[in-house]
C-alpha cells in the first residue's frame, strides 16, 4: 500500500474577506475530490485572506497509479487562473515506513 500527499501554498487573486476566499477556494477542493477521488480540504492559512494551503491525499496499491495521481491534480491547481501556486509538497509513503 502506497500513500501520496500534495500539499499547495496559494496566492489568491483580488479576494478582500474570507467569504470571497472560501468561494475561491471550495470549488478546487470539490473539483480534486470529484474528478480524481482524492481527499482533500483547506488544511492552512485559514485566517489569511490572501494565502490557502490545501492538502490531499490519495491511497493506492501502485505507485505508478499514484504518482500519475498526484501529477494530475498539480496540473489542475496550476491551471487555475484565479490562484498562484506558490510551491507544491509532494510525499510518498509505504506501508514499510
Amino acid at each position: 500500500m502506497y500513500v501520496g500527499t500534495l500539499s499547495f501554498d496559494l496566492l489568491l487573486g483580488d479576494v478582500r474577506s474570507l467569504k470571497e476566499k472560501r468561494s475561491v477556494v471550495r470549488p478546487i477542493v470539490a473539483e480534486l475530490q470529484r474528478k480524481y477521488a482524492v481527499s482533500a480540504a483547506e488544511v492552512g492559512d485559514q485566517d489569511l485572506h490572501r494565502r490557502a494551503e490545501i492538502g490531499l491525499a490519495v491511497v493506492s496499491g501502485d505507485t505508478g497509479h499514484l504518482t500519475d495521481v498526484l501529477d494530475r491534480c498539480e496540473r489542475m491547481v496550476a491551471a487555475r487562473p484565479e490562484v498562484e501556486l506558490l510551491s507544491v509538497r509532494r510525499r510518498l509513503h509505504s506501508d514499510e515506513d
